[in-house]
């Protein structure tokens, strides 16, 4: 989805949550794990992400 088709409000917290597919993807084929570090910052991109589309 381009930014140009949609409203930035709508499009952009998508955009912003793509990392979350991309640790759950590396966990899943790799077998990565997050440490604690990473996983509160997970955690704070996701909630602030979450926050902000609900402020839009």
């Amino acid at each position: 989805m381009l930014l140009q088709d949609g409203l930035a409000s709508v499009v952009v917290p998508i955009d912003k949550l793509s990392i979350l597919v991309t640790i759950i993807f590396s966990r899943i084929v790799f077998g990565e794990r997050l440490n604690k570090k990473s996983l509160i910052g997970l955690g704070l991109i996701v909630a602030g992400t979450i926050l902000l589309s609900l402020i839009s």
